[in-house]
Formats: structure tokens, C-alpha cells, sequence
């Protein structure tokens, strides 16, 4: 009777053991499929207190925009690093023209960045939004390769295309379907 005591503690020890092997197996691979070279990255700025812009906003004069505080410029730093320990490729990083955003994307230190008109915040102007919104869609179905895609933007952008409310510094990790949908991959916190 000892025996089968025995053999049925071991069984039930073998399975405790497949079902933790194979639920860490799981959370490997999905925090691997953030890191896929066909991902396309949505990254809402770093912390810049406020919300909004002052009614003076100028998108060429960075002195009239809600910007980067030392802790933000401290996040995006995080943030490139994290990219560049876990990306299997060089990105190419996007960048909406607000400061903010540009400078989130510089702070990441993944390389050149190109300022793309279709990821300026319509925050101010959400009439804005549909029309935007399929641009930037159209614009993605073009941009599938190999290469990772970073686009640095706003909360209402990433929320019109995803659904998601990222908070600063948050990346919300997308697929582009065949169909020219979106498919959310998982996000990737700042901190």
C-alpha cells in the first residue's frame, strides 16, 4: 500500500511539473512574439505632464508645447534600451512632428528618425480622426517587411487605431492582417 501511496504522489508530482513547464513555455513564447521582426511598434511618447498643448502651439517652436520632463527623458532612454536588448533587426523609427514625440524618439537611440505628418496628434482637432486613422492603416499596409517599425505618437492615435489606452512610454506591439486590419500583439510597459 506504501508503493501505490508512492506511485500515484509521483504522478501527480510528473504533472504539476508539465502543467508549470508548459505554462512557463507559454509566457516565453508570447513575451517572444513581442519581439517578432514583422512587429510594428506603437509607442506613445514619454512622460510630458499635461494634457493637450497651449492655445500658442506651433509645431515648429518646441517653447509652445507640452514637453519632455527629466523623468520622461529618463523613460525613453528605458524604453531604447529594452528595444535595442530584445529587436532582432534594426528598426526603422517614425516619428510624429511634435517635440515630444520627436525627442522620445531620439532618446531611444535606435537610429534615424523620420518625421511622419500621419502621427501628429489630432487631440485638438478630432474631426480629424477617421480620416487620419485610414491614412495611417493605408500607410502600414504599404510598410510590411522584415524590418521593425517604430512609430512614435500620441495616445489618441494608438487608441483610434487599436482600441488600446497606452499610458506614457507604453508600446502597444501590432500586426498588420492580409485584410488591412489590425491585429494587437501585447504591449510592452515602460518601466
Amino acid at each position: 500500500q506504501a508503493l501505490v501511496k508512492s506511485f500515484i504522489f509521483f504522478i501527480c508530482v510528473s504533472f504539476l511539473i508539465t502543467d508549470v513547464s508548459s505554462a512557463d513555455s507559454s509566457i516565453k513564447k508570447a513575451e517572444t512574439s513581442l519581439y517578432d521582426t514583422g512587429n510594428i511598434y506603437l509607442l506613445r511618447h514619454a512622460l510630458a505632464p499635461g494634457t493637450g498643448d497651449p492655445d500658442n502651439f506651433d509645431v515648429d517652436d518646441c517653447d509652445t508645447q507640452r514637453n519632455l520632463s527629466e523623468e520622461g527623458r529618463g523613460q525613453a532612454v528605458r524604453i531604447g534600451k529594452t528595444l535595442r536588448d530584445n529587436l532582432k533587426k534594426i528598426p526603422h523609427v517614425f516619428s510624429s512632428q511634435w517635440c515630444r514625440c520627436k525627442e522620445t524618439a531620439r532618446l531611444l537611440n535606435l537610429g534615424a528618425v523620420t518625421e511622419l505628418p500621419i502621427l501628429n496628434s489630432f487631440f485638438e482637432n478630432f474631426h480629424l480622426k477617421d480620416n487620419q486613422t485610414n491614412q495611417l492603416k493605408e500607410w502600414l499596409s504599404k510598410h510590411i517587411n522584415k524590418t521593425p517599425i517604430i512609430l512614435v505618437t500620441h495616445q489618441v492615435n494608438i487608441t483610434a487605431l487599436t482600441g488600446v489606452y497606452p499610458s506614457s512610454g507604453e508600446i502597444v506591439v501590432i500586426r498588420m492582417t492580409n485584410a488591412g486590419g489590425v491585429q494587437v500583439v501585447g504591449r510592452i510597459s515602460p518601466d
